[in-house]
């Protein structure tokens, strides 16, 4: 079966024609209609995938007799999840394992759940080989909570999944379970909080396996005991120190000296001064101390040793312990990097508490301000003087999680961050298109296709763009209605550019019907 890149690819130019067409906002539900019936697979692919439908084009795609068609709108991110699932008992298990996979997003976006009822039917009749993809992403929060609830034993299965997260009366009710598949999955589950079972169980050389069991299972006196005096990998340590079953004694010696031996030995000796001590005693990995450092469980004499550490990591880490109050840790000698990423991110399941939220939002410690910023339902009192803040990472990280976040944020975080995720900024509620035609000339190429997205952009500068150095943007120009006639025409035989000239809302009826009258191959009137 050929892949959506290689149907793409063997597309001749003609059909690249019809396939812009079919992204056309101003072509009628009747030229939709013929090209679902008509055209050749690579355009039935951009039409059913790519964007959103009409009503009557949709009932024709559910029913068209083409695998590969209904495969494709099973998987388009921008219909309505319940025009999908009209899909959920197709008869051919090539367009439900699409279904159960759902639409391929770039991210950070995920794609929307489908419906509830879409989900338990898919789990319960679905064979197990067409669920093992990405359904998760597309079941909603409602029905991920009542899973481990739910009366259908194959939907509390899938539930037992959440199992950190869930309370101690419902692990023991899933351990008693009288379905045997999820009391079996239940047991599986709680013998990672089991010291011996992970004692048993773990590989004795480094692994996925190693990696998982030392950062989050439940670790015995021996397996530390063990990472601490004949650790497998580099990374042992650094991975049991942010481990929550870690024991005290043993943040006690990563935080200091791993060798209670010779920390006592130092302590004795007179002739050594505060730094040349905290350098001797301290562990000589400073990854290890940074991710102890991070950990809420410290004690006052660890807090005090990390943050003196020679480490500047390890400082900054320990500076945004809780327990620390503003003037504490204005005493530590810290630095805020500024070359981090600053990314979307999804808003977790249970709200953070409101009060920790604001006093972050008004500290003088920049990392705690942009956790503040990452809060999606951050109050506008807050958002308005975030986004005035004099950190980038604050202000980035404000407009690329709140839903409010205002139009000149949103423009000004493009401008001045080019980390990963930039793009994200120009799909948030508020991103501005008027204006944007001033950027035409811009030193940046993605800066520069910001013209293509205002709509009073000059005639004469879309022209420009679309003969940019860059493809984007001259993409972008393409599609845009101000592009002069003439020029629209000729990019229509251009191999790079004629499907999106094709999508040009602004393309003319008699060229939209030569078009569909000869299979994309003729563009102008025959001489």
């Amino acid at each position: 079966m050929p892949t959506p890149d290689q149907i793409w690819a063997d597309a001749d130019l003609p059909t690249r024609r019809l396939a812009g067409l079919a992204l056309n906002p101003s072509v009628t539900e009747s030229v939709l209609l013929r090209l679902l019936s008509d055209a050749p697979l690579a355009v039935r692919m951009v039409l059913c995938r790519d964007r959103i439908l009409p009503d009557a084009v949709v009932d024709a795609v559910i029913e068209h007799p083409d695998t590969y068609t209904r495969s494709f709108f099973a998987r388009n991110p921008y219909v309505d999840p319940a025009q999908r699932v009209r899909l959920l008992d197709d008869p051919e298990w090539f367009v439900r394992a699409h279904l159960a996979e759902g639409p391929r997003v770039a991210a950070p976006a995920q794609p929307r759940p489908l419906p509830d009822e879409a989900v338990v039917h898919m789990i319960s009749t679905y064979d197990d080989e067409l669920l093992g993809g990405l359904l998760y992403q597309q079941i909603s929060t409602r029905l991920g909570r009542s899973m481990p609830t739910h009366p259908i034993a194959k939907v509390r299965r899938w539930g037992v999944g959440r199992w950190a997260s869930l309370s101690a009366d419902m692990r023991a009710a899933l351990l008693t379970d009288p379905d045997d598949g999820v009391r079996e999955t239940a047991q599986r589950h709680a013998r990672h909080q089991d010291p011996a079972w992970v004692e048993s169980a773990l590989p004795d050389q480094p692994c996925h396996g190693r990696t998982d069991m030392l950062l989050h299972h439940a670790l015995s006196k021996a397996v530390v005991d063990d990472v601490l005096a004949r650790p497998v990998g580099k990374e042992d340590k650094a991975m049991i120190a942010v481990n929550p079953t870690l024991p005290p004694d043993a943040v006690v010696l990563l935080a200091a000296d791993p060798v209670p031996r010779i920390r006592g030995l130092i302590a004795h000796r007179a002739d050594l001064g505060p730094a040349e001590r905290r350098a001797l005693v301290a562990d000589p990995d400073p990854h290890v101390r940074t991710n102890i450092a991070y950990r809420a469980d410290l004690g006052p004499a660890e807090l005090r040793a990390l943050t003196t550490d020679p480490h500047p990591g390890v400082r900054l880490a320990v500076s945004l312990h809780p327990t620390l109050s503003e003037e504490e840790r204005a005493r530590i000698d810290y630095q805020v990097p500024v070359d981090h990423d600053f990314v979307f991110h999804p808003a977790p399941e249970v709200p953070r508490d409101s009060k920790t939220v604001r006093g972050n939002a008004l500290s003088n410690h920049p990392l705690l301000r942009r956790q503040a910023a990452r809060d999606h339902l951050l109050p506008p009192d807050l958002v308005a003087r975030l986004a005035a803040d004099d950190d980038l990472g604050v202000r980035v990280l404000l407009a690329q999680n709140h839903p409010d976040a205002p139009a000149p944020l949103l423009l000004r975080s493009f401008l001045e961050y080019t980390g990963p995720e930039r793009s994200h900024l120009t799909t948030r509620p508020n991103f501005p298109t008027n204006g944007l035609a001033a950027f035409a000339d811009h030193e940046d190429p993605e800066v520069r296709a910001l013209a293509a997205r205002d709509p009073e952009t000059e005639p004469t500068a879309v022209e420009r763009l679309t003969q940019d150095p860059e493809h984007a943007v001259r993409a972008a120009a393409t599609r845009h209605p101000n592009l002069p006639r003439s020029r629209l025409a000729v990019l229509l035989d251009d191999e790079e550019l004629a499907h999106d000239a094709a999508a040009n809302p602004a393309l003319d009826l008699d060229t939209i019907r030569r078009l569909l009258n000869t299979d994309g191959r003729q563009v102008r009137p025959p001489a």
